[in-house]
């Protein structure tokens, strides 16, 4: 199945062993082990990324800046054919090879403040170092991926034109969504205004998305596709939005999903170390809204593709969609309740800038 794939990379598959590797969603991933070294081969999934070269361009560029201005800043990026391409086009899948970074792990779930910190860090590191580097020469590999405004539209239709059952099974989470309008005009004013700067954001801060080294200290930042311009919100928003809770999206006993306050403190001080001389006094205005910016939009997100039939999200039982709405919509009402310690929590934080 490889052989063509990895004799591009002068590797014979027979000399091979190939495991399935990692749990992600979206591209396949398996690795690729010799007796002197180890690999990661991924299949790039073209039905969600529909330009993989978007994908080999931007790394490309980024790499190519982080050579230039950090060399001992760790970028695992794509690894280089025997013919000098990024990306091996193999019966119309899209696939790269990527180095095995020894000694290093991921995590699914935020277990400790230890982590959460160490993942803002290098979330943080990673935009900080790319401070400089000019967004624009970046492409959008997934566009209007974190548009709220458009996530609302989308809503507003599919309760016009959506599946009527459902929209009555949906009544409670439609009122909700249309409760918290405000946090969608926000953003929208955010737009207009033009008032923060696009960065070079990562735009997917799950926690497993960031190599921990043995002793659970970040290493760097993984799983590069989503990497485009953006707002700062979506990468504290995301990881407020999936650290915060014990209880993650998948969790049907909304009086399980929490916040731990803790985490919070953890995710802006490894952020922010790197971070506060680089952002602008706004956008640190703007940093506890990053949560409800994007716990809210997953929520209009899973509410909207339940009222059109499950078009978008896999699901696996009878109302899965609107299982996970419910659950982000606690999990926003949960972090308003703690705004106000979020902002004591900033306010009597001393930040030691990196």
């Amino acid at each position: 199945m490889f052989q063509n794939i990895l004799n591009s990379y002068g590797l014979d598959a027979d000399q091979c062993l190939i495991e399935p590797f990692g749990s992600g969603l979206i591209n396949h991933t398996w690795k690729v082990s010799l007796a002197d070294a180890e690999y990661i081969l991924q299949r790039i999934n073209n039905s969600v990324f529909k330009n993989p070269e978007k994908i080999d361009d931007n790394l490309y560029h980024i790499k190519k800046y982080l050579e230039e201005t950090v060399p001992d800043y760790l970028f695992a990026a794509p690894l280089a054919t025997l013919d000098y391409k990024t990306v091996v086009i193999d019966a119309g899948e899209y696939y790269r090879m990527l180095p095995f970074v020894k000694n290093s792990h991921t995590i699914d779930n935020v277990t400790n403040a230890d982590q959460a910190y160490h993942a803002a860090k290098q979330f943080g590191k990673f935009t900080r170092l790319l401070n400089d580097f000019d967004p624009k020469k970046l492409g959008y590999t997934l566009p209007d991926f974190h548009n709220l405004s458009l996530r609302v539209e989308q809503f507003k239709e599919a309760i016009q034109n959506g599946n009527k059952e459902r929209f009555n099974l949906a009544n409670n989470e439609i009122k909700e969504i249309i409760l918290h309008m405000d946090i969608s005009e926000k953003y929208a004013e955010i737009k207009k205004k033009r008032e923060i700067p696009l960065r070079v954001t990562h735009h997917d801060t799950k926690i497993n998305n960031v190599l921990l080294d043995d002793n659970d200290e970040g290493l760097c930042v993984i799983d590069l596709d989503t990497v485009m311009p953006g707002y700062f919100i979506s990468d504290v928003g995301d990881m407020m939005r999936t650290y915060l809770s014990e209880a993650n999206e998948e969790e049907q006993d909304v009086q399980k999903v929490n916040i731990r306050e803790e985490i919070f403190t953890s995710i802006y001080k490894g952020y922010m170390e790197e971070m506060d001389g680089i952002l602008t006094p706004l956008e640190k205005d703007l940093f506890i809204y990053g949560g409800k910016f994007m716990i809210y939009m997953q929520a209009v997100r899973f509410l909207t593709d339940f009222l059109n039939g499950d078009v978008y999200y896999q699901t696996s039982y009878p109302d899965h969609n609107l299982s996970r709405a419910r659950n982000q919509i606690a999990l926003l009402k949960q972090y308003i309740l703690s705004e106000q310690n979020f902002r004591e929590t900033i306010d009597g934080m001393e930040i030691k800038i990196n």
